[in-house]
C-alpha cells in the first residue's frame, strides 16, 4: 500500500493538474487521500484520474451518500476509486443540495449506474443523464429517502400480509407510544397502569423465566 508520503504527493499533483477543479486534499494518519471536487467538474476529474498515467485508478469500487442537514449544501455524494497498477485507493467527495443534480460518472465508469440509484433511492441525490435512475432497495411507490436524517425512523407506511385479501397491503404506521418516551421495558406498548402503581406488562419471553426457576 502507498505511504503518507507518496500520496501526499499524489494529491498535490492531482490539485496542479486538475486546478480549480479540486477545492481541497488531504491525506489522513491512516494513509486514505480524499480530494473535495466541485460538483460541475467530477467527471472531469473521474476521467483524469482513471486515464493518467499518475493515477490509472481503473476501477469505481463505491459511491455512497452522506446528509449533514445543518449545512448550506446538505448532501454529500463519496466516490471510492482503486488503481491495481499503482496498488493504492482515492476518495472523492462533492456536495449538493435536494434539488441540484450530480453529473453522472456512467459514462466514465459503468458501474456507477447501479450505485447511483442507491444514493437516489436512500438520499435524495440525483444524478443527471444516469441511463436508469429508478428506486433500487425500496419498494414501488416508496415515499421519502430513508437514510437521511429527517426519514422517520418507523417510515410512513408498514407492511402486512392480509389474510382475507390474499395479498400484501400497505397501511399508515400506527405506534401505541411515542419514540421519545421509552420506558425501557416495552418500548411498542409501554406500561400499563394499575391504581396509582405502574405495572410492567408481561412481554414475549418472559413465560421461558419460570422454566429456569429452581424447583422447591
Amino acid at each position: 500500500m502507498a505511504s503518507i508520503q507518496e500520496l501526499t504527493d499524489l494529491g498535490t499533483a492531482l490539485a496542479a493538474a486538475l486546478g480549480a477543479d479540486v477545492l481541497d486534499h488531504a491525506v489522513s494518519p491512516t494513509a486514505e487521500l480524499t480530494l473535495t471536487v466541485r460538483r460541475e467538474s467530477i467527471v472531469r476529474v473521474l476521467t483524469h484520474l482513471r486515464d493518467a498515467a499518475d493515477a490509472l485508478f481503473e476501477q469505481l469500487t463505491d459511491i455512497c451518500g452522506a446528509d449533514y442537514p445543518t449545512r448550506p449544501e446538505r448532501l454529500e455524494v463519496v466516490y471510492h476509486l482503486l488503481s491495481f497498477r499503482h496498488n493504492r485507493r482515492i476518495r472523492l467527495k462533492v456536495t449538493t443540495d435536494e434539488d441540484t443534480p450530480v453529473p453522472s460518472a456512467a459514462g466514465v465508469f459503468p458501474a456507477a449506474t447501479w450505485f447511483e440509484r442507491e444514493a437516489w433511492d436512500l438520499y435524495g441525490i440525483f444524478f443527471a443523464d444516469n441511463p436508469d435512475l429508478r428506486r433500487i432497495l425500496t419498494d414501488y411507490g416508496f415515499e421519502g429517502h430513508p437514510l437521511r436524517k429527517d426519514f422517520p425512523l418507523t417510515g410512513y407506511v408498514e407492511v402486512r400480509y392480509d389474510t382475507e385479501q390474499k395479498r400484501v397491503v400497505y397501511e399508515p404506521v400506527k405506534l401505541t407510544q411515542d419514540f421519545r418516551t421509552f420506558d425501557f421495558l416495552s418500548p411498542w406498548e409501554g406500561m400499563t397502569r394499575a391504581g396509582p402503581e405502574f405495572v410492567a406488562p408481561v412481554l414475549p419471553g418472559d413465560e421461558k423465566a419460570a422454566l429456569n426457576e429452581p424447583k422447591a
